[in-house]
């Protein structure tokens, strides 16, 4: 094998819960530190505030039976409330399934039976679907319960008035799962992605000394902490460097720009789309946004012209990370103290991480050059952030996870000699849209749902601005439903049916699908034909 690692020493990595790596720890000084605050509202919350609100919501709810075999939903948008629930559930013993915001009922139904959750933690503003899949799925009234009240329903309120004591709970780090986000790996519809505590703990402590956040950043956090990104680069290590958590629920750009310069951020997590806009929108002129020194974008691939007009535009370092919600997810990063790694790579190896390069089509390891640059190949990535595999998909673990522990990311890259990677094309059929996954075969598996399509397919092609999206290709059915279909039909169909961020933007009618011997789509003869 040929094997490259970090050129950074490795990290211990304690043998705790998430819980006590983050809070056991702090300080009658870091207690009275501001750790959260409501970026619309400027209501701040102190580090001693947090810890005993999450140690409250872990004793009401292991006194109402949720604890170590236990799963709960958590369907929250950024506020100052998630982290309060999200830590307090774990603090419980039990195990956290987060889904997306923008899902719709059908998809939140899906979610809760796919990872056995009986409890689901939400909003009022997002109670009609989660009311309807809960329904469906089993959980009472009284497990579905609302933060911000609800007739009917518990509030967040009610479980910190409870004065119930948290428990003392026994785990095995390394093998209790604490979160299972939910990832479309490299292929196929979403699955339940087993994250040990010790997998998040590893993930905070291999990223912490590459970024370098301090105790008085300000980090704004607009990436949901639903995805494991926000989850780990936000949620976590902010409260590991005693850092101050600004929170966004919802996007819209004149808030973000005011939020920033009122709360004086410092330090901005985003993806790519958002580097456009604060590259290119005149509106972002109108601020004050000289607060910001560092900007670290995920999620998605940050073209290297685009990084630099952002440094320019702002002023600040500008960072790219790499990583999968199975690595927890980051495996790559450009160091904030490391000036003259291009920003169109994706940094160094984080520590206690090995690589390899493997040629794509024979499966041999690609040689580590002493100077210059490697040849493209396929990264497998092995360390204690990686998963422990998917739930209840033996064969997809065993298709993701070598025998030997290498985690197959599906993406193609590239590693110079100082071990600097480079991103540079991709195995995997996913569709990256807007940092979001979109699996291909879940939209295919949809659109065969309809009486007027006998087959289809579907591909990332790129729009106006170079955003990659999903386009379907249909084959019609015989008759007057097939004959009667059109591009409307098709995208009015999908959309009605999944999170926006899924919605099918461009239709091609074929008349077949090109397909393997064995049945599988051959995409890419779709995007050597693609005339979008």
């Amino acid at each position: 094998m040929c094997v490259f690692s970090s050129p950074f020493p490795d990290v211990d990595i304690p043998d705790v819960s998430i819980y006590d790596y983050l809070f056991r720890g702090l300080t009658g000084a870091e207690l009275d530190r501001t750790a959260v605050v409501d970026g619309a509202s400027g209501t701040a919350t102190t580090y001693r505030e947090l810890t005993a609100q999450v140690d409250a919501l872990a004793g009401a709810v292991a006194a109402r039976g949720l604890g170590v075999h236990g799963v709960a939903a958590v369907l929250c948008p950024n506020i100052p409330a998630f982290p309060v629930v999200f830590h307090g559930l774990l603090r419980a013993g039990a195990t956290i399934t987060t889904i997306n915001s923008l899902y719709t009922a059908d998809e939140i139904a899906h979610q809760l039976t796919d990872a056995g959750a009986d409890w689901l933690f939400t909003i009022s503003a997002l109670l009609p679907a989660a009311r309807e899949a809960a329904e469906r799925t089993g959980i009472p009234a009284e497990r579905l319960v609302v933060l911000d009240g609800a007739d009917g329903h518990p509030s967040l309120q009610d479980f910190l008035a409870a004065g119930a004591p948290a428990p003392e709970v026994a785990i095995d780090a390394a093998t209790h799962i604490a979160v299972m986000p939910y990832s479309s790996g490299t292929t196929g519809r979403p699955k339940g992605v087993l994250l040990s505590h010790r997998n998040l703990v590893a993930n905070v402590e291999q990223s912490r000394g590459l970024l370098d956040i301090g105790a008085e950043d300000r980090l704004l956090a607009l990436l949901p902490f639903f995805h494991i990104y926000g989850m780990t680069v936000l949620l976590n290590l902010a409260f590991r460097q005693r850092a101050r958590l600004v929170t966004m629920a919802k996007f819209e750009l004149p808030e973000f720009l005011r939020i920033v310069q009122e709360r004086r951020c410092s330090y901005l997590f985003i993806a790519p789309p958002l580097a456009v806009a604060l590259s290119k929108h005149p509106m972002v002129d109108e601020y004050d946004l000289s607060s910001v020194h560092t900007t670290l974008s995920g999620a998605a691939p940050l073209d290297g012209e685009l990084g630099t007009l952002l440094a320019e535009r702002l002023g600040c370092r500008v960072l790219q990370g790499y990583g999968m919600t199975e690595m927890s997810p980051v495996s790559h990063l450009i160091p904030r103290n490391a000036p003259g790694v291009p920003v169109s790579s994706v940094g160094y190896t984080v520590p206690n991480m090995e690589c390899r390069l493997v040629d794509p089509a024979t499966g041999e390891d690609l040689e580590i050059p002493a100077v210059g640059e490697s040849a493209a190949g396929h990264l497998l990535c092995r360390g204690p952030n990686v998963m422990l595999g998917y739930l209840n998909r033996p064969e997809e673990t065993a298709d993701t996870l070598d025998s030997d522990g290498y985690l197959h990311t599906g993406d193609i890259a590239t590693v110079r000699a100082d071990g600097v990677v480079t991103i540079v094309d991709r195995l995997k059929e996913l569709i990256k849209y807007k940092g979001y996954q979109v699996a291909p075969a879940e939209l295919e598996a949809l659109l065969l749902t309809h009486p007027g399509i006998a087959d289809a397919a579907v591909i990332g092609t790129n729009d106006a601005d170079g955003q990659e999206v999903p386009k379907a290709f249909i084959v019609r059915q015989d008759g007057p439903v097939g004959e009667a279909l059109d591009e409307g039909a098709v995208t009015e169909f999908v959309a009605a049916r999944v999170a926006p961020f899924k919605k099918v933007h461009h239709v091609e009618f074929i008349d077949a699908v090109p397909k393997s011997a064995s049945g599988k789509i051959l995409r890419r003869i779709l995007k050597t034909t693609d005339r979008t």
